[in-house]
């Protein structure tokens, strides 16, 4: 696709996993993961990798990838939005006269996604929609398994009248992995993604879905790879 414009977040202060996003996983940069399915979908020009970082900065661009600008330090924060960063960047390319029709939103971690998983999704992305994000189903059900507490401290299921004794009865539940996020610019501009209601699924199993905010992930992530799960 021409008018796409692939937008890979890498902020550089990384906590649960210090330089996560130049950490090396299996040989190579975790960041070097995205963007070479970026780079299976579409042309370099049309994606940019938003950072304030120097060090992540210098690592793309031996990949041979140019950054187009290093991020404002204010959307550089704990508190910065992925929303305002997207934005940051879209602007940047409307302004060079580039016409934007879907944002593709890849996450430096989620390495194990495919070049055909971003296809798939696109696929099913029509512009009277707000998005179409990836999603597994998630592990902990409110018909089934979630529960929250009474004023009296008593636990009562979340969701449902609390009759659904076996998993298998209760209705699918997902959650976002955090993979891939096909974005309406205009929904983006006028709504914001916290106020999407237009919003179709992707569903991906869970070793593809492997997210690495923790050691742990890390550690999931390389013994992923090591036993050739996928």
């Amino acid at each position: 696709m021409e008018n796409i414009l692939v937008v890979i977040p890498a902020r550089g202060g990384s906590k649960g996993v210090p330089k996560k996003n130049i950490k090396l996983l299996n040989g190579k940069p975790l960041i070097y993961y995205s963007i070479d399915v970026a780079r299976n979908i579409t042309k370099d020009e049309n994606i940019c990798v938003t950072t304030d970082d120097d060090e992540i900065i210098e690592c793309v661009k031996e990949y041979n990838l140019k950054v187009p600008f290093k991020r404002p330090k204010e959307l550089a924060t704990d508190h910065a939005g992925t929303n305002e960063v997207i934005l940051h960047a879209l602007d940047f390319y409307e302004k060079q006269g580039k016409i934007i029709t879907c944002i593709v939103l890849l996450q430096p971690t989620s390495p194990f996604r495919k070049p055909e998983f971003i296809q798939e999704a696109i696929s099913l992305y029509e512009p009277n929609i707000d998005m179409v994000v990836s999603v597994k189903e998630t592990a902990s059900n409110p018909y089934y398994n979630c529960f929250e507490e009474n004023k009296d401290g008593y636990l009562y299921i979340s969701k449902g009248d609390g009759t659904i004794e076996r998993r298998q009865d209760a209705p699918k539940v997902y959650e976002f992995n955090g993979s891939i996020y096909i974005i309406n610019p205009q929904s983006l501009k006028k709504k914001g993604l916290a106020h999407f209601t237009k919003i179709k699924k992707y569903e991906m199993d869970n070793l593809y879905s492997i997210d690495i905010d923790t050691m742990f992930d890390w550690k999931i992530a390389e013994l992923t790879i090591k036993e050739h799960l996928i």
